[in-house]
């Protein structure tokens, strides 16, 4: 297996994809770099990135400022190993052979830096975990 191409790929969905998903994304292509594939997108894409959200992320050294909300496509949940929702409910379509999981995430939405950070902080972890779980499958 060449290093080129990437262990697993992952989707990050939730309603607006403009903060848990998008922290969860920036958080994963910073730690696990070009090893795993990064999508997000929303079930009903807000017009922006949450800013308090960019800045609970430019706290910790990541940069999303350029990130934009996208609409979630079946494509994408289809080119993907790992689909992680975070309160989308139903708007998800469900296809055989990928690893659903469920982030029951507080949603940042309007919310300040200082109520997103304990959000951002328990992203951080689940990311992580998740990393190590991906490496451990894929005998990294």
């Amino acid at each position: 297996m060449s290093s080129s191409s990437p262990l697993a790929s992952v989707l990050f969905v939730c309603v607006h994809n403009a903060g848990r998903s998008q922290m969860a994304a920036g958080f994963l292509g910073h730690l696990a770099g070009d090893r795993v594939e990064v999508r997000s997108a929303g079930s009903v894409p807000g017009d922006r990135v949450n800013p308090s959200a960019v800045e609970a992320m430019r706290e910790v050294g990541i940069d999303i400022s350029a990130a934009e909300p996208k609409i979630l496509t079946t494509e994408a949940v289809q080119a993907s190993d790992y689909v992680i929702t975070m309160g989308c409910g139903d708007a998800c379509p469900i296809f055989p052979g990928k690893k659903y999981l469920d982030w029951a995430l507080e949603d940042p939405a309007g919310k300040g830096v200082e109520a997103v950070r304990p959000i951002r902080d328990e992203i951080r972890a689940r990311i992580e975990a998740l990393i190590a779980e991906i490496d451990a499958q894929r005998g990294a």
